[in-house]
Order: structure tokens, then C-alpha cells, then sequence
């Protein structure tokens, strides 16, 4: 029996430039716009059998305009920065550059006094591996942060290829398996 976790990536609630460490500020106007734009194709995941999302008001907000009515899960909470909370990547390598080099060379490294990213993925498969091993299926609305971990996770890929996977707002990945077993799937575009 295999289990299918559909992971969506919350809305934006800034663009790109803007978007600080472990923020969790509302969606703006552009990620209002986005969902209405994604809806069509995002909203027969809320089908799921389980529907989870993190705790931030955007993943919430963007879970609740899709329909899917959510659990927030506290698990899937983005990665604990530390004193870097709410700061950009800008203004943090401006100040620290070293801890930064530091951070980003690392995975075990937490030069800003939260979690490091090796345990952050961990906790994000520790999610994952707790899912129901049930014939169904599951969707969670996430931090793309979260999403790029969980990818991580599931493909059993070196902590450092975090930094390169691009997750953007309102993109969709698919794992199907069990626990400590997952596979990407990738769904057929339109025709």
C-alpha cells in the first residue's frame, strides 16, 4: 500500500526580493491573484483524503482559497532562522557575509542560532514518514522552503542540493510510496 502526497508551494506574500527569513506575512495582492489564476487546475487536489498545511497565515490563506479547508500542521513549519527572522538575504549578507558563506557551505552549520538545514529536512521527512500508509492520497500547503526539503527527503539527495531546487508559489510536487520509500512522480501536462 503507498500513500500519494501532493505538496503545493503557499502563495507569495512579497516578491521575490522582499521575501525575508521565517516571515509570515498574509498573501499581498499578487498572491490573491495568483491562486484565482491557479485554481482551476489546484483545486481537485482538495479531493485528498487529508489536507494539511503549515502554520503561516499564507499557507493557510492560500489552502482556505483553494478550498481545501486544511489542518495546520506544526511540523510543517518553514526553518527555524534565528536571529536572522525577518530579515532578507540582502540585509543578512551584508551584515554577516561569514556566516552566511558559513550557512550556505554547511548543512549542519546554524550560524543564526536556529535550525540548521540538515535538521530541517529531517524534520520535513519525519513528517512525510509519519503519513498514514494507506491506499489514498494527502495535500499540503507549504512554504516552498518546505517543499524543496521534503524533495530533498524523498529523493535521498545530499542536503546540499537544497539550494538547487526552485520551488516557486503555487507550484505543485507529488510523492508517492511509504515510509522512508517515496518516488517524484510527475503528472502529464495538458494536452
Amino acid at each position: 500500500m503507498s500513500v500519494r502526497v501532493s505538496l503545493v508551494a503557499a502563495a507569495r506574500s512579497s516578491s521575490l526580493l522582499a521575501e525575508r527569513f521565517d516571515d509570515d506575512r498574509p498573501l499581498d495582492q499578487a498572491g490573491w491573484h495568483e491562486v484565482q489564476l491557479a485554481a482551476q487546475a489546484l483545486v481537485p487536489l482538495g479531493a485528498a483524503e487529508l489536507r494539511y498545511c503549515s502554520p503561516t497565515a499564507r499557507s493557510r490563506a492560500t489552502g482556505e482559497a483553494l478550498g481545501y479547508a486544511p489542518m495546520a500542521q506544526p511540523a510543517l513549519r518553514d526553518c527555524d532562522m534565528g536571529r536572522w527572522r525577518g530579515l532578507t538575504l540582502s540585509d543578512v549578507a551584508a551584515r554577516e557575509p561569514a556566516a552566511v558563506d558559513a550557512w550556505l557551505a554547511d548543512p549542519r552549520s546554524a550560524p543564526h542560532g536556529g535550525e540548521p538545514l540538515f535538521a530541517f529536512i529531517t524534520r520535513i521527512g519525519g513528517w512525510l514518514d509519519t503519513r498514514p500508509a494507506c491506499e489514498g492520497s494527502i495535500v499540503a500547503v507549504a512554504e516552498p522552503a518546505v517543499v524543496r526539503a521534503a524533495l530533498v527527503y524523498a529523493l535521498g539527495a545530499p542536503p546540499s542540493t537544497y539550494w538547487n531546487v526552485d520551488v516557486r508559489p503555487l507550484s505543485t510536487i507529488t510523492l508517492t510510496g511509504l515510509p522512508g520509500r517515496w518516488s517524484l512522480r510527475l503528472e502529464a501536462g495538458p494536452r
